[in-house]
Parts: C-alpha cells; sequence; structure tokens
C-alpha cells in the first residue's frame, strides 16, 4: 500500500470516528443550523458537500449525520441527510 492511500484511509477512518446522528432544532441566519445530538449535546452546524450541491432543504426535525470538528466539540457540518 502507498503512503498516499495510507494518509487518506487513516483520513475516512477518523472523519468516521467523528461523526453521530442528530436532529435540526434550529435554522439560523447564514446557513446556520442547530443540531441536537443523540448523546443530547446541541451544536452549531452548516450544510457540506452533497447537502449544499443538491440544494437539499433542511427543515426543524430533520435527522442528519454530524462530523464534528476535532477541535471544537460545539461545532460541525452537516454531511448527510438521513431518511426519516
Amino acid at each position: 500500500m502507498s503512503e498516499r492511500s495510507q494518509k487518506t484511509e487513516d483520513r475516512s477512518q477518523k472523519s468516521e470516528d467523528r461523526s453521530q446522528n442528530g436532529v435540526v432544532i434550529e435554522l439560523l441566519p447564514s446557513a446556520g443550523v442547530r443540531v441536537k445530538l443523540e448523546n443530547d449535546e446541541i451544536v452549531l452546524a452548516h450544510a457540506a458537500g452533497v447537502t449544499t450541491v443538491n440544494f437539499s432543504r433542511l427543515r426543524p426535525g430533520d435527522r442528519v449525520r454530524v462530523e464534528m470538528s476535532p477541535r471544537d466539540k460545539t461545532r460541525g457540518r452537516i454531511v448527510e441527510l438521513l431518511k426519516g
């Protein structure tokens, strides 16, 4: 395995470790979203990746997957809109 593919694999494993499911509580100005995680923590998140490219509209009550920031545990980004 090359060094480059090893680094990519390490990054993907780290991002999977930081993701958590939650529910959208409140929509804020400037595309901010307040999300309540499964462990009852409330974090400030923004839509990233596919959610912004496909113009997915977030509404209070939507279930989402949030990737947490490694530096600040009160911030994250929404990487997936979950069904149901």
